[in-house]
């Protein structure tokens, strides 16, 4: 049977918002339409290579620190909320597709486009072109109603401490498709994105940083990874909106293979914690 579809995303409350931040998961949703899975050439355990699994558990206790976290439920390759609303690839579709879609960014090239051609192995997803209104039905039913959640928080936030820090949280291959050395991944744990600068104050970036380096991870900055369509359309910093994105190398906490949490993935998550916690009892001045 098919979920309803009220099972869009997760609002993790405080009981009482008591720092300026909201964080995100996009991508851990793991309710898979039967429809959906029935209508893939992929089977359903490699479908859910898109996900960025159990990232949702990873920053579990962000409302135990006092902010809100929103984690959509829908999975990452039946609708993508890190996109544009109307980023298409026009190979999918089974009739021309309006002007106003989105068809010729870097992301629908690679396939990777509101609704996904492929997984991010680069396998393709459908057995068959896919009608236009089901990607309308997919954009109102899901996209519109998880951002209009992230806007709400985010100007609840900002009206109750006069900016809001959103913390988008990823998960990132050890391997990458899109990257030409195999390896390039695999010795860093932390990826952190703000489109090189421009959607979060320095001083945000270098203690989160600073903090998780103390805590023993490999840290890069906004490479190979600088921040999607989330960090860049809500970061206004001269707007006392600050947003930074998370990746964490999945190799660090999960099985890629059989996707399934493994031994460092407690240590993974209470690292995590700590960064959450330090940031709740930090002050910035910005």
């Amino acid at each position: 049977m098919d979920k309803p579809v009220n099972s869009i995303f997760e609002l993790d409350r405080p009981n009482t918002q008591t720092i300026p931040f909201v964080f995100s998961s996009p991508h851990s949703g793991t309710n898979y339409l039967e429809s959906f899975v029935t209508n893939s050439k992929l089977d359903p355990l490699t479908l859910r290579g898109s996900e960025d699994s159990f990232v949702d558990d990873l920053f579990a206790e962000v409302p135990n620190y006092g902010a809100p976290f929103l984690k959509a439920l829908f999975p990452r390759a039946y609708l993508d909320p890190n996109r544009e609303a109307y980023e298409l690839d026009q190979k999918m579709f089974l009739e021309r597709l309006p002007e106003f879609v989105n068809t010729n960014s870097p992301r629908v090239f690679a396939g990777l486009g509101t609704v996904p051609r492929v997984i991010t192995s680069g396998a393709e997803i459908y057995q068959s072109k896919l009608p236009f209104e089901e990607a309308k039905h997919r954009i109102n039913s899901c996209y519109l109603p998880y951002h209009a959640a992230l806007k709400d928080l985010i100007k609840e936030t900002k009206l109750k401490f006069g900016k809001c820090i959103l913390i988008d949280c990823h998960s990132m291959p050890s391997v990458s498709a899109s990257i030409n050395n195999d390896n390039y991944n695999k010795n860093v744990d932390i990826v952190l994105g703000n489109k090189h600068g421009k959607t979060c104050a320095h001083e945000l970036m270098q203690f989160v940083e600073s903090h998780l380096k103390n805590l023993d991870l490999s840290v890069r900055r906004n490479h190979p990874y600088a921040g999607g369509y989330t960090t860049k359309h809500y970061g206004n910093p001269d707007n006392d909106v600050h947003t930074l994105q998370i990746e964490v190398n999945r190799a660090s906490y999960m099985d890629e293979e059989t996707i399934t949490r493994k031994h460092g993935f407690i240590i993974m998550k209470n690292k995590l914690s700590n960064l959450v916690q330090a940031l709740a009892e930090a002050t910035f001045n910005f």
